[in-house]
């Protein structure tokens, strides 16, 4: 809930002409519920070596990205030739893309059992995601994953869903039907020269599908302990041979969790969404997107009532594909969101202390904006892309209690345009340089370049190497916050300050340089795999300081936020996957991540830098899908987290607590009755009747809650 930050289009429409061998060559070919998880993870080498009885032979992969169909046969490969847009704003082939990104393809979303797009992000091995209650999620790259993670930039289909009031994303908002997802690229590492400030730790590109991919009718219902309810319809036609549309409703209801007291969390949360998508093909150059969503709901914040959530949002872009393998594009959209969170009394009876009645802080946020980009090909070894935008936001922060932003009401406007040029200086080695100019109202110009070099060392090897800068540009959080204490009245000589915690006028941006090193290759026609190593320097980070009046009992106060902490991370990450059988395949992950944040010389932190990480230093994962007898599906995710230090707030001192770790595991069974007709029986959480993924040690942290649902889908 806390400005938008510049994004571009997905990516322009792929070129007619382009005669570029890199990118046209072809790569060949409770503990009943222990029990059961168990089962159904050590059970999947029983399988038969049969797929689906009306599954055709693998189609080869072709120019352009493949349809939803295709991507349920391809082998590992074939899905290495998979096209990307997030890395250069060009489609390239998933083997050739030199940055360390992972692919959530539509068959991999719809086998995870996944309901929510968090859910579904657990998916990829870069990222840290950890479920703070019923609705909140902590989602982040390469660390700093707060529940207020300000580095990772989101976007679906091309709009950017960024909150200025802090910086970061509102999870418990975003979501669509998983089903109509094409993919998710997920990117680690920064993406500012393309993307813009707070692409700083990664991008998570979020892509539907096309309307003429989603004819006919598509509905489903879900119920289960946790999951109460969960109901999709959406029906797709065409308005003439070029004209596709579509239409949607979904409805989800989540139940309460526990506290670490056993006691009601009172989260349970509920969302109702609707929306359409029109795509058109004007003629063989142009292609036309006409798209919109609105949602409605609340969340459950225990005794305090519930959080207000609604929003809608509507997007047009406009692709050219132009002779001689030029291509632009032109896009804009409008985003409304509001929430109303709620806060409790807090009645007088100290001395001095004037208390605050009940009152919810209220946020409205009017987003427009407008891209243009364009590429080209300068001669046969280069490749130009370069794009302008502007944005403008109004936001209004009203309740002026126990929470203020002032001023209440702000308007900004964001300016930026970047350019990239690829040079080919041999025949397999690339050479990319660019940058991002961009001009916010909080600090003025901001630049981020980006070199980066790329050798195919064969047509199935790619070493890529980066070093790049990015920002984090401030948010109202930082510059515009006021908790205040009640204590505004009290008499000579017994003056309190008038505020716990205060923004700073003059907060900078936070800065990254980032060095990176990658491997990716496909080994055969079983085995693929990547490894990533990076190292990020990290400047002018935010920390806490005391001012020279602060009082310290029971704690010091007023703190206001200030750029005094610095510091390194470095880490690696791996990801395998392996047709261990024709009819069985294995993914496995594994992230390293080292952090040593400190206060920089001559300032003091009143956290001593413990308050912008929260995150576990190993992670792993194994996923095991495999196609049984009878057109069943059988899928299990094991995930291990390692323990992470979090700290209890910036007005309480340096006190950490510890997040415990832990084994978690999800299977999914599937049954297609008939091509359309599908049954499934998913478990979550299978090996803890209740365990914690996030959160300070106190008796209000919550714990997660193990879950079954079944779900009945048909699909035409």
């Amino acid at each position: 809930m806390f400005q938008s930050r510049p994004v571009e289009s997905p990516g322009p429409a792929p070129r007619l002409c382009r005669d570029e061998p890199r990118r046209a060559r072809y790569v060949p070919s409770s503990p009943s519920g222990l029990v059961l998880g168990l089962l159904l993870a050590l059970g999947l080498p029983l399988a038969s070596p049969h797929g689906p009885a009306w599954a055709d032979s693998p189609a080869a992969v072709q120019a352009g990205p493949p349809s939803t169909g295709e991507l349920k046969q391809m082998s590992l490969e074939q899905l290495m030739n998979v096209e990307v847009t997030s890395v250069s704003k060009e489609p390239q082939k998933l083997l050739q893309a030199p940055a360390a990104i992972e692919v959530i393809t539509s068959e991999d979303i719809r086998r995870s059992g996944a309901t929510t797009l968090p859910e579904a992000l657990r998916l990829a091995d870069n990222l840290e995601v950890a479920q703070i209650n019923a609705h909140d999620w902590a989602i982040s790259a390469r660390g700093f994953n707060t529940n207020l993670a300000n580095k990772l930039l989101v976007l679906i289909d091309g709009r950017a869903v960024y909150t200025p009031l802090y910086g970061g994303v509102l999870w418990n908002v975003q979501d669509y039907p998983l089903e109509d997802i094409d993919r998710i690229e997920v990117i680690s590492g920064p993406g500012g020269t393309l993307w813009g400030a707070n692409a700083v730790n990664g991008v998570i590109n979020i892509i539907t599908k096309s309307a003429k991919d989603t004819q006919g009718l598509y509905a489903s219902t879900a119920s289960g302990n946790e999951l109460e309810q969960q109901s999709v319809l959406r029906y797709g036609g065409e308005l003439g041979p070029d004209v596709s549309w579509r239409l949607y409703g979904k409805y989800s209801d989540f139940g309460d969790e526990v506290t670490s007291t056993d006691a009601n969390a009172g989260d349970a949360w509920h969302m109702a969404r609707a929306g359409f998508r029109m795509d058109a093909d004007g003629s063989e150059q142009d292609q036309l997107t006409l798209q919109a969503d609105f949602y409605d709901g609340d969340d459950g914040t225990g005794a305090a009532g519930a959080e207000a959530l609604s929003g809608a949002n509507v997007l047009g872009r406009w692709t050219r594909a132009l002779p001689g393998g030029s291509s632009l594009s032109l896009q804009a959209y409008y985003d409304h969101t509001y929430l109303a969170q709620p806060y409790p009394a807090s009645p007088a009876g100290l001395p001095y202390y004037t208390g605050f009645p009940a009152s919810d802080l209220t946020d409205d946020l009017d987003t427009s904006d407008v891209q243009f980009q364009y590429h080209f090909d300068w001669g046969s070894a280069q490749q130009i892309i370069w794009g302008l935008e502007y944005r403008a936001t109004h936001e209004v922060d009203l309740d002026l209690n126990i929470v203020r932003f002032l001023p209440p009401v702000l308007n900004q406007n964001l300016y930026s345009g970047f350019l990239q040029d690829e040079i080919r200086l041999a025949e397999d080695v690339y050479l990319t340089v660019g940058s991002k100019l961009e001009h916010n109202d909080f600090t003025g110009y901001e630049v981020e370049p980006n070199i980066r070099l790329q050798w195919d060392l064969d047509p199935t090897q790619l070493l890529w190497a980066a070093v790049s800068r990015a920002v984090r540009t401030p948010s109202r959080y930082d510059r515009d916050l006021e908790v205040p204490t009640g204590l505004e009245n009290a008499p000579a000589p017994f003056e309190f300050p008038t505020a716990y915690l205060t923004g700073n006028g003059d907060f900078l941006s936070e800065t990254l340089i980032a060095y990176e090193v990658g491997y990716r290759a496909a080994l055969g026609p079983r085995l693929t795999g990547s490894i990533s190593t990076f190292y990020n320097d990290y400047n002018d980070l935010r920390g806490t300081a005391a001012t020279p009046t602060t009082f310290f009992y029971p704690y010091p106060y007023p703190v206001y936020f200030q750029n005094d902490l610095e510091g390194e991370t470095h880490g690696v990450e791996l990801t395998l996957s392996y047709q261990l059988l024709e009819w069985w395949r294995l993914h496995a992950g594994y992230d390293l991540l080292a952090e040593d944040l400190h206060v920089k010389p001559g300032y003091v932190d009143t956290t001593d830098a413990t308050s912008e990480t929260a995150d576990p230093k190993h992670q792993a994962s194994l996923r095991s899908s495999m196609d049984l007898p009878h057109n069943v599906t059988l899928d299990a995710d094991l995930r291990w987290v390692d323990a992470f230090t979090i700290d209890n707030g910036p007005t309480a001192g340096p006190v950490v607590g510890v997040v415990p770790s832990y084994f978690e595991l999800g299977t999914r069974l599937g049954w297609h009755v008939t091509q359309r007709l599908e049954l499934s029986l998913v478990g979550q959480n299978l090996l803890h009747p209740y365990h914690v993924e996030y959160g300070f040690p106190s008796a209000s942290r919550e714990e997660i809650a193990r879950n079954f649902f079944a779900e009945v889908s048909w699909d035409d």
